[in-house]
């Protein structure tokens, strides 16, 4: 396929797997891995006193009263590799929490979402296209039912004389959308791994232009479930005018049915769709049928509509905004080049056919009732639809009419479930770049992108609220994003066809050409003509997004130079010890030079790079403080007990009762005289690696576990304060001890 890759070929259709969150280590990488492991020093390892593969037991240990998930039926073995050791396998039981509020939770939430899918479900999860195209063209097709009332909402501001440009502008319109159906399906088969405007842009015109285009999408996406909401419910309080007060907490509601059955997973959540998306088609093409024949009947003598007066005089900026506000009807072409490895294989054929079907779909319904309105001579007004009018004029009796709304509300309420499907997906694609947090990598249970759906869902609630869940102060922002989008990608695929020139590369450059300039217009005069209108939050925001989206990239980029592995010197035989090493644990510090200089704060990759230094606080010498010490002791490294007392009296006491112990651990009491307990422990600690910052202080705390929420309350959070307290300072280790006390 012209203007593939090979790199392109090994990732279509598998790009998006649940592995995606465990990135490879690259050659580099993979080389200093070998060389830091040729300089381990650690002599035999002893034998492991417990065998891992948990396989060897004759009597298998029972689950205790501490450790309910200790039984081996958790696990189960797995093939050897090529080392010939044997691996484990987490059953499905392993992952049941083990506190009785949150096994409750997991069985509601298995209620309402279904049980876990293994990784291997992943293929099995994927749409045929009679499922793809319903799912995918619902915010498309459903656009429909507001595209020609918001092109007619803006031309009868000039009276009703003007609405004889509606047929001209809907023809611009029609080409635009045959225009852009066919460059997206020019850029399916070229980028077959999906990501549409994001990664076309970015591929083919820099980070900046692929992030722009990721900013337009995602404000796109969540003006899509907001949009689609409030026009669902407008068609139901146009049938029902008692249910209008409580449009908001309705349209609330509904985003929160589409986010749970989402979470359900890609396959139940198209069988949900399939039904009213294919009603609505045919419930819109019985109008179109019907209204037809009445027209013929007058032999297609349009019905001259009701006096309009005029508020805004004739021109070409109110013919631009009217033909800005039409091609919202648009806005959701997009979406099965982002969607295109949610598809059976082969991938991106079947993309490519259902992508031709929504093209064709939406230039038949928006062209026949944009002309069919205009036959019947209706004009907008408040508290009704435009569709609703001309439902209510089609079919005067029967149940025809409830019919045409009842669809019409299910395709506008379940539209947004192209965005529930994209959003998360192009999250996915940013993430995998650095570009946006990593937990977006993430696939639930239900091989689903749950934290994408949440911050959607979150995201369009905030939104649909603020503009109170009215669509007319909704569509303003509308445009602006979708069309950014639209340009930038069709811009990127006239570059990406000269720059590999294959066989027929002009035709199709001229095709996306053709598509970025009629995008392109649209979107500046969107941006211009709406925006006091509202146009200017999405101008606003879209570069204060791509800022956001450099931050975290730099963030992820400076954290993966910390941590990414480095040879170390090469200097002796790899058996060899570091003199800085030969003296033990009382030796001084390394020499320094190139081979063996003090390498950074937290940068050892070898054990003999290591020295210790280990630290007890002791509040009172008990069983916990014992078992603490014990531990430290044990790990046959230097250990310092530390004391903090109130006033020299109890210092003083303490000393008694420790030489009374034995002295075996060297002591150092501190005397607090304002009777705080954490930041004199924390400075104290501080100054000790101020002293000696070679050193790896590993402080030991034993921790009480209880057994009921409540029992919190009846003690200090001393660990977890400690914890907070030396999270900023560098070389710093916190054990717990772990005391469990009986109920």
């Amino acid at each position: 396929m012209a203007g593939r890759s090979a790199d392109d070929d090994d990732r279509s259709g598998t790009v998006v797997t649940p592995s995606a969150e465990f990135p490879p280590l690259d050659p580099a990488e993979v080389d200093a891995l070998r060389r830091v492991g040729a300089q381990w020093r650690t002599g035999v390892p002893p034998a492991l006193p417990v065998d891992p593969t948990l396989d060897r037991y004759r009597s298998r240990p029972a689950p205790g009263r501490f450790s309910r998930l200790a039984p081996i039926a958790l696990f189960r073995p797995e093939p050897g590799d090529r080392d010939g050791r044997d691996g484990l396998v987490a059953a499905e039981p392993a992952n049941r929490p083990d506190s009785r509020l949150a096994r409750r939770l997991g069985r509601f939430r298995r209620a309402v979402l279904g049980p876990p899918l293994t990784s291997a479900a992943v293929l099995h999860e994927r749409m045929r296209k009679l499922v793809a195209l319903p799912v995918l063209s619902s915010d498309l097709l459903s656009s429909v039912a507001y595209g020609p009332e918001a092109l007619l909402t803006v031309l009868v501001l000039a009276g009703s004389g003007a609405l004889g440009l509606a047929l001209p502008l809907s023809a611009g319109l029609v080409l635009l959308m045959v225009t852009v159906g066919i460059s997206y399906r020019q850029t399916i088969p070229a980028y077959p791994h999906g990501a549409g405007s994001y990664l076309v842009a970015g591929d083919n015109l820099g980070v900046g232009a692929g992030l722009t285009a990721a900013a337009g999408l995602m404000l796109d996406y969540v003006l899509t479930v907001s949009v689609s909401i409030a026009a669902g419910l407008h068609a139901i309080t146009s049938a029902l005018p008692g249910l209008t007060p409580f449009a908001v907490p309705l349209g609330v509601l509904v985003i929160l049915l589409l986010l749970a059955g989402n979470l359900r997973g890609v396959r139940t959540a198209g069988n949900i769709f399939v039904l009213p998306t294919y009603a609505f088609v045919v419930a819109v093409l019985g109008l179109l049928v019907v209204g037809y024949l009445r027209a013929a009947g007058r032999g297609f003598t349009p019905v001259a509509p009701p006096v309009v007066p005029a508020t805004e005089g004739l021109g070409l900026l109110l013919v631009l905004r009217a033909f800005a506000s039409g091609a919202v009807s648009m806005t959701g072409i997009e979406a099965v080049s982002n969607a295109v490895p949610a598809f059976r294989p082969t991938e991106w054929r079947n993309a490519r056919t259902t992508l031709a079907w929504m093209v064709a779909m939406l230039v038949v319904l928006f062209a026949g009732l944009t002309l069919l309105i205009h036959l019947t001579g209706l004009v907008p007004r408040p508290g009704e639809t435009l569709l609703s009018q001309l439902a209510r004029v089609t079919f005067p009796t029967g149940p025809w009419y409830a019919a045409v709304q009842v669809t019409t509300a299910l395709i506008l309420l379940l539209a947004a479930n192209t965005a529930f499907n994209d959003f998360p997906r192009l999250l996915f694609f940013m993430a995998r770049a650095g570009h946006a947090p990593r937990r977006f990598l993430h696939l639930g249970d239900r091989l689903a992108f749950g934290n994408g759906l949440v911050a959607l869902s979150g995201t369009a609630i905030v939104v649909f609220v603020a503009f109170g869940g009215h669509t007319e102060k909704l569509i303003p922002l509308y445009a602006v994003g979708v069309f950014l989008a639209f340009t930038l990608s069709q811009s990127g695929m006239v570059v990406h066809w000269r720059r590999h020139r294959d066989a027929g590369w002009r035709r199709r450059a001229l095709v996306n050409g053709v598509g970025a300039v009629l995008s392109g217009l649209v979107l500046l005069t969107a941006a211009v003509a709406k925006f006091t209108e509202g146009a200017w939050v999405v101008v606003v925001a879209v570069p204060l997004l791509v800022l956001l989206f450099h931050r975290i990239h730099r963030h992820y980029r400076n954290l993966h130079a910390a941590l990414a592995l480095r040879p170390p010197p090469t200097g002796g035989e790899p058996g060899a010890r570091p003199p800085s090493m030969a003296g033990g644990p009382g030796a001084g510090p390394p020499p320094a030079g190139p081979e063996h200089g003090p390498g950074p704060v937290e940068g050892e990759e070898l054990p003999q790079e290591l020295r210790h230094l280990v630290v007890v606080p002791v509040v009172r010498l008990n069983r916990a403080s014992m078992r603490a010490l014990a531990y430290a002791v044990s790990l046959g490294r230097p250990t310092l007990a530390v004391h903090l007392a109130p006033e020299d009296a109890e210092a003083d006491r303490f000393r008694e009762q420790w030489r009374a112990w034995g002295d075996h651990v060297r002591l150092e009491t501190i005397v607090s005289p304002y009777r705080a307990v954490i930041g004199p422990l924390a400075h104290y600690l501080a100054a000790l690696h101020a002293a000696a910052p070679e050193l790896v202080l590993t402080v030991v705390v034993p921790t009480v576990v209880l057994r009921r929420p409540w029992h919190h309350l009846l003690h200090s959070r001393t660990e977890q304060r400690l914890r907070r307290a030396l999270r900023a300072l560098p070389g710093v280790v916190v054990t717990s001890i772990p005391i469990h006390v009986p109920e």
